[in-house]
Formats: structure tokens, C-alpha cells, sequence
């Protein structure tokens, strides 16, 4: 028996229809669609390195540029 046949995934659509009604479930599939985009720029996209300052500060510690 498969896990994810096609009458379970209906039936789990409808109850998800009843649940949300077809308003929510539009704005929850466009929020999910925006949250995997912006997920795979930030993978796509290096880390920028953090930057600090080469001068010290009167006490001797270096200062970090937020």
C-alpha cells in the first residue's frame, strides 16, 4: 500500500479546503511559495564577512562595526 496514493492526498486536500477555506489556503500557499524563494537565494548567496575596524580604541580593544 503506497503511503501517498492519490485518494489520500485528495481526501487530506479536501479536509485542508474545509479547514482553511479557499482564502486562507490561497495567502498560505503564496506565504510558502515566498519563504522556499527567498530560502534558495539565501543558499545560492554567499555570507558577507563581518567587518572590524583596524584602529583601536583608547582602551586597547579593537571595535566591531555592527
Amino acid at each position: 500500500m503506497d503511503l501517498f496514493a492519490p485518494s489520500h492526498l485528495l481526501v487530506i486536500m479536501v479536509i485542508c479546503l474545509i479547514v482553511f477555506g479557499p482564502s486562507k489556503l490561497g495567502d498560505l500557499g503564496g506565504a510558502m511559495g515566498k519563504t522556499i524563494k527567498d530560502f534558495k537565494k539565501a543558499v545560492r548567496e554567499p555570507e558577507e564577512p563581518k567587518v572590524v575596524r583596524a584602529d583601536k580604541a583608547e582602551d586597547g580593544r579593537m571595535d566591531e562595526m555592527s
